[in-house]
């Protein structure tokens, strides 16, 4: 059975992981037969949203103790991830993934990983083994391995950061996925498009499917 390593990052589409994204997306694992791992960094979010009016609430709260809401409290911090225990390394999206996960929604071309972020997708990479990213992650993703082919959809900011750090874009709607068969990444819009929780899922099982096809074992 392959096991997937679900990175997360906080909960919440506007300053941790968009919850559609995430959950569809350990659906889709199991029922192509696999398993999952949550994790998430043992960091301070960048700030707190109100999700109900937008702005920024005057509190802290922590990513890996957030994203435990999601992972229904079994997740482990992303300082424990080692890419022999794993055969996928998976990123859903949300702003947390730019403003946690990167700095991506700051900064742009000059945007930073969060350490062991960059380290984990570094690992899985020499490892060989494949990684897959949901709507915004692609460009961190993109911002650590360089020359890789991926999606953000067809948002033409983003794709410039993207193809700032040398990798190649390629254009998508609802539901597909883009394939780098030597890098073994694999992306898909999701709500970076103007997406329905059905878009999502379509997104979700696509991209396990397009891995685990990648494995010869197909669901």
């Amino acid at each position: 059975m392959k096991k997937f390593a679900v990175v997360l990052a906080g909960c919440g589409v506007y300053d941790g992981a968009e919850i559609h994204e995430a959950t569809l997306a350990m659906l889709a694992i199991k029922e192509a037969g696999a398993d999952y791992q949550c994790f998430a960094p043992d960091m301070e979010q960048y700030h707190v949203i109100n999700h109900l009016t937008g702005e920024v609430m005057n509190e802290k709260r922590n990513v890996l103790v957030e994203a435990a809401r999601i992972a229904r409290g079994k997740i482990l911090p992303l300082s424990q991830f080692k890419a022999g225990d794993f055969d996928v390394l998976l990123f859903p999206g949300g702003f947390g993934a730019a403003k946690n996960l990167s700095t991506i929604a700051f900064d742009g071309p000059k945007a930073k990983v969060q350490p062991d972020v960059e380290a984990a997708i570094k690992a899985i990479s020499k490892a060989g083994k494949p990684i897959g990213a949901m709507c915004i992650s692609p460009t961190f993703v993109a911002k650590v391995l360089g020359d890789v082919n991926v999606t953000i959809g067809n948002d033409d900011g983003t794709i410039k950061v993207v193809e700032s750090f040398g990798s190649k874009h390629v254009k998508t709607q609802h539901g597909e996925v883009v394939s780098d068969p030597q890098r073994r990444v694999f992306t898909t819009p999701c709500y970076m498009l103007d997406a329905t929780i059905s878009d999502i899922w379509h997104g979700a099982v696509n991209l396990v499917k397009a891995i685990m096809d990648s494995f010869g074992e197909k669901k």
